[in-house]
């Protein structure tokens, strides 16, 4: 039997990546999504504090990553990242204040991890190169079980972890971390080369999406809320939002692009990942607009990455359930301390700032809650699920839920 018309439940980034594949390949696609604007987390709005459009959260994303470039060609936004033209990652140590770079070369060899300019202080290549035990990580491993005895650990592979995993290296799972090394570091410079959005999140994965699924007659409906699939059989017969029942046809199918927990109430026995890590963003209003920087990994401190946009400064602290607990204002004095120093202001005065904190960002990351992850087909006829939390093999960030609603 052919499919009929696909409804997309969440618009998302994943559900977004869904019904736009589904629209290329000229399927019928209707949209559903709860809130009032798309995107989910993964949006830009304006601040009237800073007075300026901000990212909810920072996102690094590497040129390897081919489902994030077949999404971005499908919606006409191809050149909606920026970045260096080789696989250049630039280093701060906010205590010690020691700077370096790891500049991976383009071919596959990896000759850049022979000099000294191109590793971590105190780290030698075979630190680095220890990096292959997380291609054959077991799925009970860590990263740190994997790497905690490496030079290399405390300056490059723990806060690496760290940044890809939203959870910490000592129960983060090593098989996802493999799985980034095979499609970025083991391809070579050219699939290793650091993107972020040049103007924000939504110019980028968002806004285009939409005009996109507008020019090929896709409905998004916002404000709808689904709260219950009807099931009838092997298969959802209706879809239920607030007192309103829609009946499905027969050969109707169903994307559940939802958060994991919401999936996992919609869809009886479905397994979901259960437990939950936290990000806390800030972001500063810089004296002056800053050039030649876009990014930086912050070493010692309370922050991990640092991402400048014309005159602000965002920075990111991943895995930070217990920093959540804190008051704005005390996030923003831990924070901006580093901020200076690592750009070099002499102010100690914290300027305008908004503190972002997404609960429940993404799932714990442990071998334990990777093994929760569901396929993207479930027991029900012509139901599926996309997002961050399916299992596709990758961590459950942004290229995770990309890649999830392209099938």
């Amino acid at each position: 039997m052919s499919i009929g018309t696909v409804h997309v439940i969440g618009a998302g980034v994943a559900g977004l990546s869904a019904a736009t594949t589904l629209a290329t390949a000229g399927r019928a696609v209707i949209v559903y999504e709860s809130a009032g604007h798309a995107g989910g987390r993964c949006r830009t709005f304006f601040d009237e504090t800073l007075d300026r459009r901000i990212d909810n959260g920072n996102h690094l994303v590497l040129s390897g990553n081919e489902s994030i470039s077949a999404y971005l060609r499908d919606i006409d936004a191809a050149d909606a990242l920026t970045g260096p033209e080789s696989a250049d990652f630039p280093f701060f140590d906010v205590m010690g204040g020691q700077r370096w770079r790891i500049a991976i070369g383009d071919g596959r060899i990896p000759w850049w991890m022979f000099s000294t300019h191109n590793r971590p202080p105190g780290a030698g290549a075979i630190d680095l190169l220890k990096g292959v035990r997380l291609l054959r990580a077991g799925p009970n491993e860590t990263v740190a079980g994997c790497l905690a005895n490496s030079r290399a650990y405390t300056n490059f592979w723990e806060p690496l972890a760290l940044a890809i995993l939203n959870t910490a290296a000592d129960e983060g799972a090593a098989s996802l971390m493999g799985a980034v090394l095979r499609e970025t570091v083991l391809r070579g410079g050219r699939a290793c080369r650091p993107l972020i959005a040049r103007s924000g999140l939504g110019d980028a994965f968002v806004d285009p999406a939409l005009v996109m699924l507008g020019q090929r007659g896709v409905e998004v409906r916002f404000g709808a809320r689904l709260r219950e699939l009807v099931f009838e059989d092997s298969r959802v017969a209706a879809l239920r939002f607030g007192d309103q029942e829609f009946p499905l046809a027969a050969d109707d199918a169903v994307i559940l692009a939802v958060p994991a927990w919401t999936a996992g109430a919609l869809v009886p026995g479905l397994p979901v990942p259960e437990q939950h890590r936290t990000i806390v963003n800030g972001h500063f209003l810089l004296p002056e607009v800053r050039d030649g920087i876009s990014f930086m990994g912050l070493i010692g401190g309370l922050s991990q990455w640092l991402f400048v946009r014309d005159d602000v400064a965002s920075v990111t602290v991943s895995a930070a359930d217990d920093v959540a607990t804190e008051e704005a204002d005390v996030i923003a004095s831990r924070m901006w301390p580093e901020v200076a120093r690592a750009l070099g202001i002499s102010s100690n005065a914290v300027p305008l700032y908004r503190i972002v904190k997404e609960r429940r960002a993404t799932f714990a990351q442990t071998p334990g809650q990777v093994a929760r992850r569901p396929k993207a087909e479930t027991a029900w006829q012509y139901l599926s699920v996309a997002g961050a939390w399916v299992s596709r093999g990758v961590p459950a960030r942004l290229a995770g839920a990309v890649r999830s609603g392209r099938g």
